[in-house]
This record gives C-alpha cells, structure tokens and sequence, in this order.
C-alpha cells in the first residue's frame, strides 16, 4: 500500500519502484521493532469489535483475511475470542439480533398467524449473516432479554 501511494504522489515516471521499497522497508522494520506495528494487537482489537457488532467468527476470519492479516495472527485473535467465556457465536447472535431488533427485540407483537412467516424471514436474516441454524433458533426461542441473558450465563458456565 505504501508503495502504490508512493508512486501515487511522486508520478509514474519520477517514482524509483526499488528505492521506495528499500525505504519502506526499512520503515516498517523498524516500526515493527519498536512494536508501533503489531499485527496481532490489530488482529485481536478488529475481531472483538467486529464480535462485539453481531458478526460470526467465519465471517471475522474473512474480513481480516481481506485485510491481509496473516493466517497465524488471525488465528491466534480468533482462539483468544473462543478462550473467553461462553459461546462467541452465540454472544455475536444476540448482539445481532439486538442491533437488527430480531426475536426477542422486536418492537411490535405481531398476530399468530404471522408469527411462523416472520420466524422464517428471521432466520433467512440470520443465515445471510453468516450465523449457523442452531444459533439462530437458540436467539430466537427466548422471549425477551431477560432470556437472552440467561441464556448466556448457561454458555458462561
């Protein structure tokens, strides 16, 4: 990135590819040795926040790997995030489905028979979120908030 914004800023022609890549480099040796780069610091920080807004673990280990995190220090963030207490998916579940108002925070109490279809269009949500089945009925069969904390305190345990 350093070198096409290099190249960017000085022109095609005034640009020498093999002396900016030196410098760059060197840059970011020492930057690394001084520990103002840390892949894995960014690794784990963008995994909890992208956890803490409501999104699966595949789809985290995607979006670092689209990042350009290595695999070592996106797998190293992801089994930090399991180490923890509970279910991480099912944490994210519930986070989604309060951000999204689903299940148990939806607003308004729809009639019994529109019940199945919205259960339905509920889990489709869930499953272009990235969230396995089982996840998403567990989110959905609890009733209110209360529920959902229950149930992870039972994952905490």
């Amino acid at each position: 990135m350093l070198l096409r914004r290099t190249r960017r800023r000085l022109g095609a022609d005034r640009a020498d590819p093999a002396a900016a890549a030196a410098l760059i480099d060197a840059v970011v040796a020492r930057y690394r040795d001084t520990g103002l780069l840390d892949d894995g610091a960014y690794a784990l920080m963008r995994a909890r926040s992208r956890l803490a807004r409501g999104e699966p673990l595949r789809r985290i280990a995607a979006g670092l790997a689209a990042k350009g995190v290595g695999r070592e220090e996106a797998a190293a963030a992801l089994a930090q995030l399991r180490d923890g207490a509970g279910d991480p998916d099912l944490a994210a579940a519930c986070a989604f489905a309060r951000r999204r108002r689903l299940g148990p925070f939806r607003h308004a109490a729809s009639a019994p028979s529109d019940r199945q279809r919205d259960r339905q269009r509920e889990l489709a949500v869930f499953a272009r979120a990235g969230f396995a089945r089982q996840i998403a009925e567990q989110v959905l069969g609890c009733t209110d908030a209360a529920a959902i904390a229950e149930l992870l305190a039972e994952t905490d345990a």
